[in-house]
């Protein structure tokens, strides 16, 4: 049940996000995850500042799971991540961090997992 929260500094257009959001449904495989699982939000033209300046395009992904992922798998994923948004918005890779967050309990439906 993973749950990206995916922030940039520019306009994200639907088409964009139908893109981004597809590829990223894909790319969970990387970590042992299926789409059928994820959530995504998108959060468009944030303030987004790096190395106090802003300007340039940025993007912040957080990615947050229920259990563990190996290093490797961390590594694979981020480097998808980061194609996929250098790729469909045109920000550089020095200007996108990738967050991970392991979650222990997760709720969903009533219950936790």
């Amino acid at each position: 049940m993973p749950f990206i929260n995916t922030r940039t500094s520019c306009e994200i257009t639907k088409e964009k996000e139908t893109a981004i959001k597809e590829k990223l449904g894909e790319a969970i495989k990387l970590i042992g995850k299926s789409e059928s699982w994820l959530m995504l939000n998108f959060e468009d033209n944030c303030r987004l500042y790096f190395k106090g300046d802003n300007s340039e395009n940025m993007a912040r992904v957080e990615i947050a799971l229920f259990g563990k992922a190996t290093d490797s798998q961390y590594n694979a994923l981020t480097a998808k991540v980061t194609e996929i948004i250098a790729g469909e918005l045109g920000i550089s890779p020095s200007c996108i961090y990738v967050k991970y967050e392991e979650v222990d309990h997760w709720g969903y439906s009533g219950f936790n997992f």
